[in-house]
């Protein structure tokens, strides 16, 4: 979990820079004229995008099952207050088949653009490349709206990663 202001910027810039390079993989991909391979190819570097990200900001599913409940509650609420389905979240094919539908007339455009020889296929591309960045950019800023709303809580303060404030652990037993 980044935990200062700069550290979360670091990892957001990192993360669009990992969206930038998968992007351009799925515009390489679209410019194959074959229909229905980008979108196979789509949904597998989508699929590996989201789970990198969020392991990146400290938000895979694992990771936020290992936070004091306090804090797993706030990142769930703060991912469900932005409306994000993929913060925390293992990324499942209907997941990123919902997320790809959410995209129908961009992923329309591609698949016909690969009809028209040559211009079709750099169309294609094109398309695939803005829509697949626009929806990974979309999944940091969710991811950085949840890591700001952890720190808000405390949960970077190293007295605090483990027991919200004024809550000390309590010892299963007494010895």
């Amino acid at each position: 979990m980044p935990g200062t202001a700069r550290d979360l910027d670091a990892v957001r810039e990192r993360c669009r820079q990992l969206v930038r390079r998968r992007a351009m993989v799925s515009a390489g991909v679209a410019a194959v004229p074959i229909p229905g391979l980008d979108i196979i190819s789509d949904m597998r570097l989508f699929a590996n995008l989201i789970e990198d990200v969020n392991r990146h900001f400290g938000l895979s599913e694992e990771q936020i099952e290992r936070m004091h409940p306090r804090f797993r509650m706030i990142a769930y609420q703060a991912a469900v207050g932005i409306g994000s389905m993929l913060v925390g979240k293992v990324v499942t094919r209907e997941v990123v088949m919902h997320v790809l539908r959410r995209m129908g007339v961009k992923t329309a455009a591609k698949q016909a653009g690969k009809l028209v020889p040559l211009a079709g296929q750099l169309a294609s591309a094109g398309i695939g490349f803005f829509a697949f960045r626009q929806i990974g950019y979309a999944h940091v800023e969710a991811c950085v709206t949840v890591a700001q709303q952890l720190q808000l809580a405390g949960i970077a303060d190293p007295g605090n990663s483990a027991h919200p404030a004024g809550q000390a652990e309590v010892p299963l037993h007494k010895t």
